[in-house]
């Protein structure tokens, strides 16, 4: 039975949109484009919306689980789809790193004694831990956690727009020059991190009513009130801040600080690593399901597939994704590695968006008539091309960093293919 209408679509992309990253990039967005700051969110907002509409045309022709990683893999081979794959993880696994890096300052900010060095430290090992054991413990609990996590997600960001408004000043928000692309361009291709997870609400397409009608609109109101949410957010703090806002490690809590005192700053840092805790805790109970499905299907050790005997749950995956998560995250800072996941997750939404293109011409469709939205010949096209722009803001170092995954997963693909031949031939998962 369809059940899920144009508001509860749109609602539920809302929520899986909003996550940790707005209430730290307020401060980089500022300081790569100063006053001019909202322009990364209209940009993002824009290509985040040519890139769902062709998630949302893709999974319609393609019903097989796995969301990005299966629709490239139908349209450009097994290959392709496990690259995809591999840069998919490698991109949660760093954007879950880099809210845990925040995560820390936020905490820090409460206790000076976690603020750096080993108390920094230890406070990401005993968080990534303790949610690494609830994950092992069964996905039931998790769920429930992650539900009761999501209420307080919105709540220390409308609070700080209600108190900040009045405390406010013009002169903050004035432009003095015109930014260049290149800067947009580099400044988008991080603030684009707040909008990333938007395609998750979209897998169960066919509970949807009238898909061809409600994806497309609900997809326009929940781009429109994510983007006035974090405009809202950006244009307060730069009103409150001013310069200040590009060197503040917790920008939204000393906002809040200024317009309305130590409560109002402790207030907004509490319900922001709340916020946080709920977004790392979701993302460890995703990352490792994917380093399962490589292990299952023999491309990475099999004791990765191991599901333990009472609890019922890829342990080995679970506790091998929270040690890197761990390791990035105590060695990296918030903005490296939001662009290494913003890049890696780029580049799988640019074959998502090729793929579409491939699978309309070899008229791939399951189970009925594959939605298609108004102008949809040239969407494919414009979101590669905004998604083009986007990486070329990347650096040398960046790109590296990408190819490096790319060419690990090429070299596990080729080395384990006599393997998953033998397998296959024996008739084995």
């Amino acid at each position: 039975m369809k059940a899920v209408g144009l508001w509860g679509l749109a609602a539920s992309i809302i929520n899986l949109t909003v996550g940790g990253g707005i209430f730290r990039l307020p401060a980089t967005a500022a300081g790569a484009l100063g006053p001019a700051a909202p322009i990364a969110y209209v940009v993002c907002a824009i290509a985040m919306s040519l890139i769902v509409v062709c998630f949302a045309e893709a999974g319609s022709r393609v019903s097989l689980t796995g969301g990005l990683y299966a629709y490239v893999e139908v349209a450009f081979g097994p290959l392709v789809g496990f690259l995809s794959g591999v840069m998919l993880w490698a991109g949660i696994s760093a954007a879950t790193a880099a809210v845990s890096s925040f995560f820390a300052d936020a905490l820090g900010a409460l206790i000076p004694g976690v603020a750096s060095g080993v108390g920094r430290t230890a406070a990401i090992v005993v968080v990534l831990t303790i949610l690494a054991a609830i994950n092992i413990a069964g996905v039931r609990g998790a769920n429930r956690f992650n539900a009761l996590m999501t209420v307080s997600k919105l709540l220390p960001l409308l609070v700080l727009i209600v108190v900040g408004l009045g405390a406010m000043h013009a002169r903050n928000l004035r432009w003095t020059s015109t930014p260049a692309p290149t800067d947009v361009a580099r400044a988008s291709i991080i603030t684009i991190f707040a909008f990333l997870g938007v395609e998750s609400a979209l897998i169960p397409s066919g509970e949807v009513v009238d898909p061809a009608r409600t994806v497309p609109r609900a997809i326009a109101i929940a781009m429109i009130g994510v983007t006035v949410l974090y405009l809202a957010v950006q244009l307060v703090t730069q009103g409150i801040l001013g310069p200040d806002l590009a060197a503040q490690k917790t920008p939204l809590a000393e906002a809040a600080g200024r317009a309305i005192g130590g409560g109002g700053r402790t207030l907004i840092l509490v319900g922001s690593a709340i916020s946080m805790f709920g977004y790392v805790s979701g993302m460890i109970l995703a990352g490792p399901r994917m380093l399962y499905a490589f292990g299952r299907d023999g491309f990475l050790p099999r004791q990765l597939a191991w599901i333990h005997s009472r609890f019922k749950t890829p342990h080995i995956a679970i506790v091998c994704h929270a040690i890197l998560v761990i390791i990035l995250a105590a060695t990296g800072t918030f903005e490296k590695l939001a662009v290494i996941a913003n890049g890696s997750v780029l580049l799988v939404y640019a074959a998502c968006c090729v793929a579409v293109i491939e699978l309309r011409r070899r008229n791939v469709q399951e189970g009925g008539a594959p939605f298609r939205a108004p102008f949809a010949s040239v969407i494919p096209v414009l979101a590669v091309v905004v998604i083009g722009w986007l990486l070329m803001s990347l650096s040398g170092d960046e790109w590296k960093a990408l190819l490096a995954v790319a060419g690990v997963a090429v070299v596990v693909f080729a080395s384990s293919l006599p393997s998953r031949r033998t397998a296959a031939a024996e008739g084995n998962p």
